[in-house]
């Protein structure tokens, strides 16, 4: 295991505060902004922080980590600029074109922000599933690693043997898989993600519990997810993580609560430590602890 990611373990401890890991703001007149579209009714309108107090209400939620939803820089500055006068965020995963001459400098001046803890390249909509492991990367990634910033992998079961040759390439800059890399789960398929995933939890990556009602059949309820949720308990432990992926998981019909309380009886019916899954394990990965995040 590379020492970026041992250095996440010796940081982790025991928690019991509620961190939604991954959540998203959009504002629909950002220059840039492509999606939702008209054809997402459920979330096509602004969403930011007064609507995240509103859909947590009544529970003691004590941050969030801000994703990006869009491939944009302008995506990004309104981002950490919202995070600047939002206490409850308490982390930014940005974007940044990593192929662009000028990506180093562009890592070089977001990580300092305060609150910009990663970088996020929109994997799942690049055809090239072999897309990261170029060479031309090697100045972004450097400079990533140099500001100690983590990597938010946006992936399909497609990547997932590609993420394993790139973990074991770049074993100093820490990984989370997204939304448990968006397994089949309309169609209940487990294999290859199964095993593939597995690898990836040896390498000592983290994984999000999220995105993953998004990717079942309408209709079909939380409870069809346990296979997923077990295998996700036994292979990542204390390095998996629960984000809501709000308002996205409404495209469901579900909801921030209700997706808390799902995830909660499913994962704790497969062994997991609720405190990890809720808090501790953003709070390592994401250095939550940083006084720069506070």
């Amino acid at each position: 295991m590379g020492r970026g990611r041992a250095d996440l373990h010796a940081r982790r401890a025991a928690v019991t505060r509620l961190i939604d890991a991954h959540q998203h703001f959009w504002s629909l007149a950002t220059e840039g902004h492509e999606w939702p579209t008209a054809a997402e009714a459920a979330i096509h309108r602004d969403f930011g922080p007064d609507d995240l107090v509103v859909a947590t209400s009544g529970l003691s939620l004590d941050g969030t980590v801000l994703v990006q939803s869009q491939p944009t820089d302008r995506d990004t500055d309104w981002m950490l600029e919202l995070a600047a006068r939002t206490p409850l965020v308490r982390a930014v995963v940005g974007w940044v074109d990593l192929l662009h001459p000028h990506a180093p400098e562009r890592i070089g001046a977001l990580a300092r922000q305060p609150k910009l803890r990663g970088l996020r390249p929109m994997l799942q909509s690049i055809a090239d599933t072999e897309w990261l492991l170029q060479d031309a990367l090697t100045p972004a990634l450097e400079a990533m690693q140099a500001a100690d910033l983590r990597l938010d992998a946006l992936v399909e079961p497609r990547h997932l043997p590609m993420l394993a040759r790139f973990a074991a390439r770049w074993p100093g800059l820490p990984i989370v898989i997204d939304h448990a890399a968006k397994p089949d789960a309309a169609t209940m398929t487990l294999d290859p993600w199964r095993v593939d995933i597995a690898a990836l939890g040896q390498l000592g990556l983290y994984c999000k519990l999220s995105g993953l009602r998004t990717e079942q059949a309408p209709g079909q309820p939380a409870e069809a997810l346990t296979p997923y949720v077990e295998h996700l308990v036994k292979v990542f432990g204390a390095r998996l993580m629960w984000g809501s992926d709000w308002p996205v998981v409404r495209l469901s019909g579900d909801d921030w609560r209700r997706w808390h309380h799902d995830a909660g009886q499913l994962a704790g019916r497969a062994g997991a430590d609720l405190d990890q899954l809720f808090g501790g394990a953003a709070v390592a990965f994401y250095g939550l602890d940083d006084p720069r995040s506070a």
